[in-house]
């Protein structure tokens, strides 16, 4: 529930018509809290809708891409090239633009770049991405008890993010609606 930004969507994945795993996965990168990493993950599309008991916060976006879904489905069911992509460390407000850390949005946004972009690194992703004018979401927070907070949960980091911006409690992240809003 990300409602106190305003934020609707936590979450993004790539719905996968032809996946090992069974027909409409989605894969997704996730924090493995236990190992401390990231990792790409396959779930049926009913696991990955479930996460909340109350349904008036459950929300769901498809966003269709007809004339580009081939290229992003062959590029996310690459496995090498997927896991180029994958980060080494995790971080839910990673800065779209660095490559520090990586959050699980960042890493469908940074496989858009490989599929429509032709990208084999994060750098060449993030570059194309920033080419092409994808704006990642603005979080402007107003409370420095987050900053102060995130030196105590693992998944929280403020050292990728530019200076300015870390002063200001401003962090530029990759949501899905930034996803959303790029690929429309």
């Amino acid at each position: 529930d990300l409602s106190r930004f305003d934020m609707r969507y936590s979450h993004a994945g790539v719905s996968l018509r032809a996946s090992p795993n069974g027909p409409w996965s989605v894969r997704q990168l996730y924090y493995d809290c236990d190992e401390r990493k990231p990792r790409l993950f396959d779930q049926g599309l009913s696991g990955f809708l479930v996460g909340t008991g109350d349904p008036s916060i459950g929300y769901v976006s498809v966003v269709l891409v007809p004339e580009a879904e081939a290229a992003l489905e062959r590029a996310v069911q690459d496995n090498r090239r997927a896991m180029r992509l994958l980060g080494t460390t995790y971080s839910a407000n990673a800065y779209a633009f660095a490559q520090r850390y990586q959050n699980c949005n960042q890493w469908v946004a940074e496989m858009l770049a490989a599929a429509w972009g032709a990208a084999t690194t994060r750098e060449q992703a993030q570059a194309w991405l920033r080419a092409a004018a994808y704006e990642p979401t603005l979080f402007e927070v107003t409370s420095p008890l987050v900053a102060i907070g995130g030196a105590f949960v693992p998944w929280l980091r403020h050292d990728d993010h530019p200076p300015e911006d870390a002063q200001a409690l401003r962090y530029r992240v990759t949501m899905p609606a930034s996803i959303e809003a790029f690929i429309r």
